[in-house]
């Protein structure tokens, strides 16, 4: 009989709900047991998981692999996805191997080169991938000089931090001074250059940021799964124009990913991201972590959470074409369950050793089984 796979997502994002909805509908009909653990008790993956956990706060990172370890060993995990602190977490593989945990995620090598947005482009620049043109930015003086520039080429600026993920922090930059125009409406991302500058001068402490053109769409997200050999298993583009989605197995957005996946190392799951510079694709950014959206590619009529499991257990799938191309799409919100309300919040003085539900004080009620997760919804 084969056994089940015990698999722990880390503080993730709320959209990874549907990734372990897939890992439990795999096409190979095997058992899997999701653990989950977050800081937010209001996270919908916890209520999602087989098992769940609150993640002790104010952890570094050396810490937090501690805690990971303890965590790997202790509830017997086969795999462990690593989101938070996945740099620390993956030097050191071999420990997590030892405890009989595959990571689910690229060598320490591979992160590295992509933790920080200004080696990650000249890395990849390196390589013969094209990247927009960019400068790092840690004053005013040194925004304005790219911002002068960016206008000189015939671009809008934008910035975001050099090190960071998703769109936290990206700002477009206009001329327009501010009015009564930008209160009305939805917030928006255009912030006046005087107010930047304003902003830089006073502060106490530089900025990390990288300036850039805004880049037009289509916004193309290409998932990859790469072997530990550095062979692509699966690489298949998600297109983004507006609201209208889709998918595309173009090589002029396939072939840099590719390049960009094998010849790094971006071994597991990974998401390469492009966007239109004129006329021509350029990279925006690389994610050496499953994209929230990587569950889509199940219109495609592929599983690739579980060929990325199978892949760290040792099980290759080998390469894997998409049967077919879905239909173009959009994305809409949907009401996903929660733990119940008797799920205490982290307090400063509840024990951190383990961060589990089941570590808080002993008038909490520790959900632990799913059916209780689940039960909530009755």
């Amino acid at each position: 009989m084969v056994s089940r796979v015990r698999v722990w997502l880390n503080r993730t994002y709320a959209e990874n709900v549907f990734f372990m909805d897939q890992l439990r509908r795999n096409p190979s009909d095997r058992a899997v047991e999701i653990h989950a653990t977050h800081g937010d008790p209001d996270s919908p993956v916890l209520a999602a998981a087989d098992t769940a956990g609150l993640e002790p706060e104010g952890l570094s990172p050396a810490a937090y692999v501690e805690y990971a370890l303890t965590q790997c060993e202790r509830r017997g995990i086969d795999v462990f996805v690593p989101r938070l602190h996945q740099s620390a977490i993956v030097a050191h593989r071999a420990e997590f191997e030892a405890a009989g945990t595959a990571l689910l995620a690229p060598p320490p090598e591979a992160v590295a080169v992509f933790e920080d947005k200004v080696v990650a482009y000249q890395a990849v620049e390196s390589i013969g991938v094209p990247v927009p043109p960019w400068w790092r930015v840690r004053d005013a003086d040194e925004l304005l000089t790219a911002v002068e520039e960016l206008e000189r080429l015939g671009h809008r600026a934008c910035f975001k931090p050099a090190a960071g993920a998703g769109g936290v922090g990206f700002r477009e930059i206009t001329r327009e001074p501010f009015s009564l125009s930008q209160l009305k409406g939805f917030p928006s991302p255009h912030v006046p250059l005087d107010l930047v500058l304003e902003s830089l001068r006073r502060a106490e402490e530089p900025v990390d940021w990288l300036v850039m053109p805004r880049l037009e769409q289509p916004e193309v997200s290409v998932d990859c799964l790469t072997g530990p050999d550095n062979r692509l298993r699966l690489a298949i583009g998600r297109t983004k124009h507006g609201r209208r989605r889709g998918f595309t197995l173009h090589e002029r957005w396939l072939e840099p990913a590719r390049r960009i996946a094998e010849g790094f190392g971006l071994h597991h799951l990974s998401n390469i991201q492009f966007r239109m510079l004129g006329d021509r694709p350029v990279l925006m950014d690389v994610n050496t972590r499953p994209a929230g959206g990587l569950h889509q590619l199940a219109l495609c009529g592929v599983n690739v959470p579980w060929a990325a499991v199978r892949l760290a257990l040792g099980d290759d799938p080998g390469e894997i074409g998409p049967p077919f191309l879905g239909q173009d799409y959009t994305v809409v919100s949907a009401p996903r369950p929660l733990l119940p309300v008797t799920v205490p919040r982290q307090r400063a003085d509840s024990p951190t050793v383990t961060g589990t539900l089941d570590a808080l004080p002993a008038q909490a009620t520790p959900v632990e089984p799913r059916a209780a997760a689940t039960g909530a919804l009755q």
